[in-house]
């Protein structure tokens, strides 16, 4: 078993290299995790800078005190892949979160497509777009992740075709493709972006705007996958194919 992932702010020790883990983060180690001294942890800000550590003892039932190991920084990842998911019904936007980030998406894009049921405005969108965050955050923890995905601010169409354009490689899942996902041509490194259309599809126009900006239609296989689904898949395929997994 690996050990269980924290995230702090700073790496700032006391005298004899011990660190204090307290607030929530603290609370969920010893009331929840019950963890005891001479177990390993690992501390992250969730931006790729991490140290390994071991518990020392706790105090209450929120203080979890930690002996470190020097503070490391993992490198970003390449090729970057970034996937624009569609906004599904429900909570399988978090599910979509959930299992992108457990397989190592490093980006994801909230897009507001044309044929998206839900809608993001006001305080509402606001509130799940928070979601979204939490849901990386917590997901990225639970994989032992210590470089989480960004959840970016909701993108409009036009947003999305800007994106793709600067990408070295732009795929769109669409039924329209005649290319499997799992034999085009990637690039070593640079950026991948995917975009997962909503329960509707991607409508005629944005597919239109999407390849005048440089991206292709691509299938993923013979079955059709939901939305909350198609984007995990995808991202596995990339993974593998990539060299990132081996």
């Amino acid at each position: 078993m690996t050990a269980p992932v924290f995230v702090v702010e700073t790496f700032d020790a006391g005298r004899g290299g011990q660190y204090v883990l307290d607030g929530p983060e603290g609370r969920h180690a010893v009331s929840v995790k019950r963890l005891q001294p001479g177990e390993e942890v690992v501390l992250t800000d969730g931006a790729g800078r991490w140290a390994e550590g071991e518990v020392v003892a706790t105090e209450g039932k929120d203080r979890l005190i930690v002996r470190l190991t020097s503070v490391a920084e993992e490198p970003p990842e390449s090729p970057r892949i970034t996937v624009v998911q569609a906004l599904p019904k429900g909570d399988r936007g978090e599910v979509a979160v959930e299992t992108m980030t457990e397989v190592g998406v490093d980006a994801i894009v909230p897009w507001q497509a044309a044929r998206c049921i839900t809608q993001w405005k006001g305080d509402r969108g606001l509130k799940a777009l928070g979601k979204w965050r939490a849901t990386a955050r917590e997901a990225g923890k639970q994989s032992r992740r210590v470089r989480f995905p960004e959840v970016a601010d909701a993108a409009t169409s036009k947003q999305v075709a800007a994106l793709l354009a600067e990408a070295d490689f732009a795929a769109v899942l669409h039924e329209s493709g005649d290319t499997p996902l799992a034999t085009a041509e990637l690039p070593a490194e640079g950026e991948i972006v995917l975009v997962v259309g909503p329960e509707g599809g991607v409508s005629p126009e944005e597919l239109a705007l999407f390849e005048e900006a440089g991206a292709r239609a691509y299938v993923l296989g013979r079955t059709v996958l939901r939305t909350s689904t198609a984007g995990t898949v995808a991202a596995a395929l990339l993974l593998g194919r990539t060299g990132r997994w081996s």
